[in-house]
């Protein structure tokens, strides 16, 4: 049978509240509504409206502050087509992945942050995910008790799926109408009767308290959760309940010959040394990494490798240091490098942008975002520095190392990681004079930053002398730049590197 969805709003009446009401088959025998005496209007009529009449259709309302089914019988008033909302009333609701970002079909799973049984308030973080983008936290809709999770971290759970479930405490009385009688409702309909909506929520409300690591243990022993006596908070099933359990039942039956067969086996590869294969799932930055990296391939590149000489450079950084008054910051060569290079960019601006393939265009950016390229243990991120050319080397000191704080603790947000205009890859920091670095899409160049080192050199005399120098090597797209634009830009900014003192002509 086709069933659609109505919603009548009455104005005034229980209290401003919604009914939905469910357009269901004819019968003659359905019972009226009687309407004696309205106090006051609705729909916007002065005095009760006379659509509350033998009818050829009939609708079942679901209120959505009770919990029963009302018939009513109709010929004709204001309808408005909408969806009917799923509003759970003292029962289980669930908790999805909402997205969580614009192109976003998935998140990992990091953490939860509520266990089951737990009482959680509205807006109370519920858990912490990871996109391709950032780390997020999911907060509660809803004020209730965690009735199940239904994943474990390190899950891949898809947006719209559900991540929990979880007990609504909110109980939202009836309200009767002044005036307003209506005969029994019917045990027919498409909600159902009453009392099977009771010992639904019953059973739903039921479900064992036990982490998803209980859960587990007892699908090993092969028992069934719902036998187990919790012992723990709310009757929480525990992990000794679970081994207890499996000692009583073990006693007439036996352990689980399944186990038994694991550990033989796992007994057997330890004494004979065999050696097995693992399977990694990438999750994360990882599976973000693969995707753009595979992009970036496909990108004709060319390489401009130049030494630099950093004497100058260095002996600024002592003096930087050794003048520094706040020991909270520590001066390194990567923010002046940085700076520096936004200076070179306002001369050279095709290096500082960014490639429309399917409009076949060129954008150039006016900020300097200046993406620096950081390994974690949770894998490679860029973070970017907002408008470089507006800022002094102490800020961008003091920005940079907040940007490494919240990559180490995996807590980059979303504005962190995005809008980049050009990358600075410093493998020095790790270690190799030399990197080929993949631009960064939908960058069009990026720069890997090998290790300062004192290397000897020979004056026109022949004598040797010592030379820091730092090699640098400039990635770029060859559909947007060639190679004389780019040996033009580097020289530019090896100037400003090997004369630090040319960098003050162009300070605002």
């Amino acid at each position: 049978m086709m069933i659609t969805v109505r919603r009548l709003t009455l104005k005034n009446l229980h209290n401003s509240t919604c009914r939905w009401f469910h357009r269901c088959a004819s019968s003659p025998s359905l019972p009226l509504l009687v309407v004696s005496e309205l106090k006051r209007p609705i729909l916007g009529f002065g005095s009760p409206p006379n659509f509350f009449t033998q009818s050829s259709s009939s609708f079942s309302s679901v209120d959505v502050r009770s919990n029963f089914n009302i018939v009513y019988a109709s010929r004709d008033c204001c309808f408005s087509s909408h969806a009917a909302v799923d509003h759970p009333v003292n029962g289980i609701v669930d908790v999805p992945l909402a997205q969580t970002g614009e192109g976003i079909a998935e998140c990992e799973l990091l953490k939860w942050c509520v266990q089951e049984g737990d009482q959680v308030e509205e807006f109370q973080p519920l858990c912490a995910v990871q996109s391709d983008k950032a780390t997020i936290e999911i907060t509660s809709r809803y004020k209730g008790k965690v009735s199940q999770i239904l994943h474990v971290p390190g899950d891949i759970v898809k947006v719209g799926e559900t991540l929990l479930k979880m007990a609504v405490e909110e109980s939202f009385p009836t309200v009767p109408s002044e005036g307003v009688t209506v005969n029994q409702p019917l045990v027919q309909g498409l909600g159902g009767s009453g009392s099977q909506n009771t010992s639904l929520n019953e059973n739903r409300t039921g479900a064992v308290l036990c982490t998803p690591a209980v859960r587990n243990l007892s699908k090993q022993y092969e028992i069934n959760i719902n036998d187990v006596q919790g012992t723990g908070k709310d009757g929480r099933v525990l992990k000794e309940d679970v081994l207890r359990y499996a000692a009583v039942i073990g006693s007439d039956e036996g352990p689980p010959s399944r186990l038994h067969t694991e550990s033989a086996h796992q007994i057997l590869e330890s004494e004979n040394l065999q050696y097995e294969d693992k399977t990694v799932q990438l999750r994360g930055f990882h599976r973000a990494m693969v995707k753009s990296m595979t992009m970036a391939a496909k990108v004709p590149h060319f390489h401009y490798v130049e030494e630099i000489n950093c004497d100058s450079l260095v002996d600024l950084k002592v003096s930087f240091q050794n003048e520094n008054p706040d020991p909270t910051v520590k001066h390194t060569f990567l923010p002046f490098l940085v700076k520096s290079l936004s200076v070179a960019l306002t001369r050279y601006p095709m290096l500082n942008s960014c490639f429309n393939e399917e409009m076949n265009e060129v954008i150039i950016k006016g900020a300097h975002n200046i993406g620096i390229a950081m390994a974690t243990p949770y894998g490679l991120v860029v973070p970017n520095i907002k408008k470089v050319q507006s800022l002094s080397i102490l800020e961008i000191t003091r920005e940079l190392s907040r940007l490494q704080q919240l990559a180490m603790e995996n807590k980059l947000s979303a504005d962190d990681i995005s809008g980049g205009t050009i990358t600075v890859s410093n493998i020095g920091a790790i270690g190799g004079k030399f990197g080929s670095p993949l631009i960064n899409l939908p960058e069009v160049a990026i720069i890997a930053i090998g290790r300062i080192q004192k290397v000897p050199q020979f004056t026109d005399e022949g004598n040797v002398y010592p030379l820091s120098i730092l090699n640098v090597n400039i990635g770029a797209d060859h559909r947007v730049l060639d190679g004389a634009m780019v040996a033009r830009f580097c020289n530019e900014w090896k100037l400003l590197i090997e004369k630090p003192e040319m960098l003050l002509l162009h300070m605002r």
